[in-house]
């Protein structure tokens, strides 16, 4: 049998070795890369052939550039297949609520062991699962039952690493206009605008305006 595929995205290189010494002698798993934060990650998984690719990434949240929530959003939307699961010392409400609402498919503290992390990989592959720690487990059950349902229709802000003016290209682009019909409504030139465009899909990590409404729809920016 081919040993699981993983990933990890953490910025700390204490929290890196500590995750490496607790999986490298598990020959079930090989890791496909070490990312030190979300854009990182996106960066390498952009990288890797579609074979190679991880079918569970192990994600930190407070990172710098691209934290794990957000990350998670774009991978998810880019990426259905692969599982996202948090890795994190945080267990505190509003994270657990919007890495859940971002796709992930598992929330687990890091001191969690060799046999934990495995099972956990086992676990959301093999069987569907959605594996917990369970403290966290037990938060989220109780976040929920407070959560009104308008909630889960609520509107995401667009990435923070867009310019206003990006943010505004990517408003039309979301819109299905094109860049002729972007440069006359803004009164910029078309060269202006094909510019811009290409840094949003740098800055996305797409390269399709069918992929940037894809991530609108699942980021729930419009």
């Amino acid at each position: 049998m081919e040993p699981y595929r993983i990933a990890l995205v953490e910025d700390n290189p204490v929290n890196v070795r500590s995750f490496r010494m607790k999986t490298d002698g598990i020959n079930s798993l090989k890791m496909s890369f070490i990312a030190e934060n979300g854009k990182h990650a996106l960066s390498q998984l952009e990288e890797l052939q579609h074979g190679f690719l991880p079918q569970v990434v192990f994600m930190d949240i407070e990172m710098p550039i691209m934290n794990g929530i957000e990350a998670i959003r774009f991978g998810k939307a880019l990426y259905p297949h692969i599982h996202f699961l948090v890795l994190t010392v945080f267990d505190d409400e509003e994270n657990i609520f919007e890495a859940i609402r971002a796709g992930a498919s598992g929330y687990l503290l890091k001191h969690e062991s060799s046999d934990q992390i495995l099972q956990a990989v086992q676990n959301v592959l093999e069987f569907g699962g959605a594996p917990m720690s369970p403290g966290i487990a037990r938060k989220t059950l109780q976040l929920l039952s407070r959560k009104e349902d308008h909630n889960s229709s609520s509107k995401f802000e667009m990435p923070d690493m867009l310019t206003d003016r990006e943010k505004e290209v990517l408003s039309h682009l979301i819109n299905g206009w094109d860049a002729k019909r972007i440069s006359m409504e803004l009164e910029i030139s078309p060269f202006t605008i094909r510019k811009h465009i290409a840094n949003i899909y740098q800055k996305l990590h797409v390269n399709s305006q069918a992929q940037i409404i894809n991530l609108a729809h699942k980021n729930h920016w419009i």
